[in-house]
């Protein structure tokens, strides 16, 4: 896909711009262990903190409402995974999953918890350790390998996280190339998994 999707850009957006690649190596200087350590964990932890209060933190406060806060009998989280519902069918999927990919935009690695905690009608995030506690739950909710592999072809094309855009628009100071870098791979996300489902459940 990425070599399918550079080769049609460079046929179309990016027609007749030239590229080039320079590598310039900075001179060769002797490590000092003492400033390689104190830097590498100050910014890892300076990234992991700022991350935690500028996506993460919004995203659980959004979470937990959608979890909790109930319309009827029903709470928000159920009544958008049943809007979803019908379009998550063609992709093979289903309104859960699809939900959890949208709300976990901020960290891709929350999506499946948000799966269980869905699936669970549980008012908080969890992780399963047991598989076959979990494969019993996914299956019980109607997976088979179909929505399996495409939940996989999703997760291999969709949009960047949070902090992945936030980096696109940083470093490419366009909001033009921001919305490329989301719509593109969320569009091949989309009909593959659309196609894949198609053939395997009315071709064959």
């Amino acid at each position: 896909m990425t070599l399918l999707m550079s080769f049609i850009l460079s046929k179309t957006l990016l027609k007749g711009i030239p590229s080039s690649f320079t590598l310039e190596l900075p001179p060769y200087r002797r490590p000092q262990v003492r400033k390689v350590l104190v830097r590498s964990i100050f910014d890892r932890t300076l990234f992991v903190l700022r991350r935690a209060v500028v996506v993460a933190a919004p995203a659980g406060i959004i979470i937990w409402a959608l979890a909790n806060v109930m319309v009827g009998d029903q709470s928000l989280l159920t009544i958008f995974s049943d809007f979803l519902d019908p379009f998550a069918r063609l992709m093979g999927l289903d309104g859960v999953i699809l939900l959890a990919f949208i709300i976990g935009m901020p960290a891709n690695e929350i999506v499946v918890p948000i799966i269980i905690m869905s699936y669970m009608n549980s008012n908080s995030i969890f992780e399963l350790n047991d598989l076959d506690t979990l494969k019993n739950l996914l299956v019980d909710n109607g997976w088979d390998w179909i929505t399996a592999v495409c939940v996989m072809l999703f997760s291999l094309m969709h949009w960047p996280c949070a902090t992945t855009i936030l980096t696109i628009r940083k470093e490419t100071q366009s909001l033009k190339w921001t919305a490329a870098a989301f719509i593109i791979p969320t569009v091949c996300g989309i009909f593959i998994c659309i196609g894949f489902n198609f053939i395997f459940t009315v071709v064959l």
